[in-house]
């Protein structure tokens, strides 16, 4: 196959794409689009392309690519919607000035101490006034309905009530897990380093359940459970509602959770448990590498301190595949693997689970004991979906999705905020850490931005020693439209004017 090449002196560019008049498989057109973006956006990040170059013209990139002219024109308008390139009148498509200036935050020390964690009361008050008829939803991690697959949900649920009417017959708190949908969970554990085994699974009403649940079965109150800083806040207010203190552990916005902090932190025997978010972590988007997984599980397991390790954000990578979960390098049975379809298929559905190793027979007796059994029929439900397919299809737009919106809030993000705001570049899910000047806190600024009808959560609820109040985390769930685009705006605005 010949490859023909060009290069252009005012693009500095060389492209080398193949040709050769052979006859190209048809893909589909969205992934040919999405691959064209991605080829371009790759020379963008290896500084082939740079800000100001003019980037080949829709006709010709047709040409070269063998394309339609309206789908080069959907890579563009995607590199567009990243804050990438930008059109200007008459003279086509340049690369921006990119999000330099607006560095990635950096990992803090933290409290030497465990803190006894006190964010509920004030967590509720950011989170319900979040949900105020008007106001932009940058607060809460939800995503937006028209991403997900509500009505064939909805057309299951009535399809499996009518093939099995006594679903709902009774209840059961010995006989909790439907077969099916364990079954579907041990083959999409293919991909998580697996398989694992059905032995380890319980099903959980939630995330939030599974977190729980395994923290009852590890640790008793005024224990010390090992956290990351800045955290969860859903994480830190289960251990403020189980009497349990947080030793903050210093966490890389790339690389997570710093090894070496915890290797000290666990000497002396203090710590109960160690929790964390390994995959697109909540609210830092990182990815920890394999190598500091691996790492990971093997000292917490030579010093018999669980892991309770929260994985829902690990189908929704940006990266070409699936990041392995700590899991995958647990030998000893210590990591209890938290999971649900939350944020990939409905909030609604209250369906998680637990591959909870060596400790699976503790939980699930405290799974009998505080709920019983998750709702069978939605059970069945969510194993139809997977069986069909369809969620795998599901998720490669998904992930997509929240990629543009993630990096179009970035770019809107760069344009409205203070010169020095430093913002994270997620690998996964769909919220954003941004850090603001050293002067500016965002907590005594909240109100401001409420009566601007704009949302975020401020800095400090993620973190059990008041930390972070110059920071905030935005939620990247929506589509980018005109509207989240000005509400970003007023929320610079208020910033900016504290500056002025």
């Amino acid at each position: 196959m010949k490859l023909n090449c060009y290069r252009h002196s005012l693009w500095k560019i060389q492209l080398c794409w193949s040709s050769a008049g052979r006859t190209v498989p048809m893909e589909n057109s969205s992934l040919r689009y999405e691959k064209l973006a991605g080829e371009l956006a790759g020379l963008i990040s290896g500084g082939v392309l740079q800000h100001g170059d003019r980037l080949p013209s829709v006709r010709r990139l047709a040409q070269e690519k063998r394309l339609s002219v309206s789908t080069v024109v959907q890579a563009l308008r995607q590199l567009e919607d990243r804050g990438l390139v930008e059109a200007r009148p008459q003279s086509g498509y340049f690369v921006r000035r990119p999000l330099a200036g607006r560095a990635a935050p950096q990992a803090r020390p933290t409290p030497e101490a465990p803190m006894p964690v006190d964010i509920s009361q004030r967590l509720v008050r950011v989170l319900q006034s979040g949900m105020r008829p008007g106001v932009a939803p940058l607060a809460a991690a939800l995503p937006a309905n028209e991403l997900l697959p509500l009505a064939m949900l909805n057309r299951l649920y009535g399809s499996v009530a009518r093939r099995y009417p006594t679903a709902l017959n009774g209840g059961s708190h010995v006989h909790m897990d439907e077969p099916a949908l364990v079954r579907q969970l041990v083959r999409r554990s293919l991909a998580w380093g697996g398989p694992l085994a059905a032995e380890e699974f319980v099903i959980t009403n939630g995330c939030t359940e599974a977190l729980n649940l395994c923290l009852r079965a590890v640790t008793q109150p005024g224990d010390t459970v090992a956290v990351e800083s800045p955290a969860y806040y859903l994480m830190l207010q289960l251990l403020e509602s189980l009497g349990l203190r947080a030793l903050e552990i210093p966490t890389d916005p790339r690389s997570g959770m710093s090894i070496e902090a915890l290797d000290l932190a666990t000497r002396q025997g203090s710590i109960a448990a160690c929790l964390l978010v390994s995959n697109g972590s909540n609210p830092l988007g990182c990815v920890m590498p394999d190598d500091n997984k691996r790492r990971l599980a093997t000292l917490l397991a030579a010093r018999n301190v669980p892991l309770i390790e929260d994985d829902i954000y690990g189908d929704l990578h940006f990266g070409e595949r699936r990041p392995w979960p700590v899991k995958a390098f647990d030998t000893a049975g210590n990591v209890m693997l938290c999971a649900s379809f939350s944020k990939s298929l409905s909030p609604a559905l209250r369906v998680g689970f637990v591959a909870a190793g060596r400790y699976r027979a503790r939980l699930a007796l405290q799974k009998t004991i505080i709920s019983g059994g998750t709702n069978p029929l939605t059970q069945m439900v969510l194993a139809e979906y997977l069986e069909s397919g369809a969620y795998g299809r599901h998720l490669r737009g998904l992930r997509r999705s929240y990629e543009r919106q993630v990096e179009a809030m970035r770019a809107a993000i760069a344009r409205h905020f203070p010169e020095e705001t430093r913002i994270t570049r997620p690998e996964g899910g769909y919220v954003l850490w941004v850090e603001l000047p050293d002067d500016l806190d965002a907590t005594a600024l909240y109100e401001r931005a409420i009566a601007e009808c704009v949302a975020y959560v401020p800095g400090e609820l993620f973190s059990a020693s008041g930390m972070y109040r110059n920071c905030l985390r935005l939620n990247c769930g929506n589509p980018h439209t005109p509207e989240i685009e000005d509400a970003v705006r007023r929320l610079g605005e208020v910033f900016r004017a504290v500056k002025a």
